[in-house]
């Protein structure tokens, strides 16, 4: 036990592939506090780390019940990893952000004159569905290249390549982390202005709709950063590091 709680919470994240799930449902931040120590992640989030633990446990038991397969992305290549991020993440986000927007401008437009921190809502989710439009394409354009030329070099016992910008691709992956960061703040603010997602007594089917898409939303965005901080950012780094 002491093992356990003594470790980040991206260490226990990572120890399988049922962790992310059961730690989203307890509202414990594995993608953007990563870095905390477990058990003090556990007490932010007013958990016991043995209720915890215990939970992560019994998923494992129940994947492998029912012989999940799901993708061990720690082990998997780079560039596999890359096109899973930008065909179920990066698709999603894209997808949603428009249908989201709508929506907030729609229920804000509605209820905002009752419930004014449906604006606020609005305002702030339009701030995060532009910084992401502009993030997704950094990545695509710029950062996941370089990290799947850098992959064949390794594959290939080659040099790392050049960049063409941005020098050691740390310095990007800094600010794609940074970036993270933000977009963590964002979620957190909206799931206060809602009181984590709660539908009023009197809210419509557009309100109840918003909220379950912004719930869904969050909850992709998580798993999404979790696989690029906790994930692809590291291994590219030690791909760098290992070709100096």
């Amino acid at each position: 036990m002491q093992t356990q709680v003594t470790k980040t919470v991206r260490e226990i994240a990572l120890e399988s592939t049922t962790a992310p799930a059961v730690l989203e449902a307890l509202g414990i931040d594995y993608c953007c506090g990563g870095h905390l120590p477990f058990e003090e992640a556990c007490k932010k989030s007013g958990k016991s780390p043995e209720t915890v633990i215990a939970q992560l446990a019994q998923a494992v038991r129940e994947s492998a019940a029912r012989n999940d397969k799901s993708s061990d992305w720690k082990s998997k290549p780079l560039t596999e990893l890359i096109g899973h991020i930008n065909a179920t993440h990066h698709v999603f986000v894209r997808n949603e952000c428009p249908r989201l927007m709508a929506l907030a401008d729609k229920v804000a437009t509605k209820h905002g004159p009752n419930k004014p921190e449906l604006k606020r809502v609005h305002a702030v989710f339009s701030a995060l569905a532009q910084e992401l439009s502009v993030h997704l394409m950094k990545e695509e354009q710029i950062l996941f290249p370089y990290v799947e030329r850098l992959e064949e070099a390794s594959l290939q016992q080659e040099a790392a390549p050049p960049s063409c910008c941005f020098g050691t691709v740390e310095n990007p992956i800094r600010m794609m982390m940074f970036e993270h960061d933000n977009a963590g703040e964002a979620l957190r603010e909206l799931r206060r202005l809602t009181s984590d997602y709660t539908v009023p007594a009197d809210g419509c089917m557009s309100y109840r709709a918003l909220f379950e898409g912004l719930a869904a939303f969050e909850a992709d965005l998580h798993q999404h950063i979790h696989l690029e901080n906790n994930i692809l950012f590291p291994r590219a780094v030690e791909l760098a590091h290992a070709a100096d």
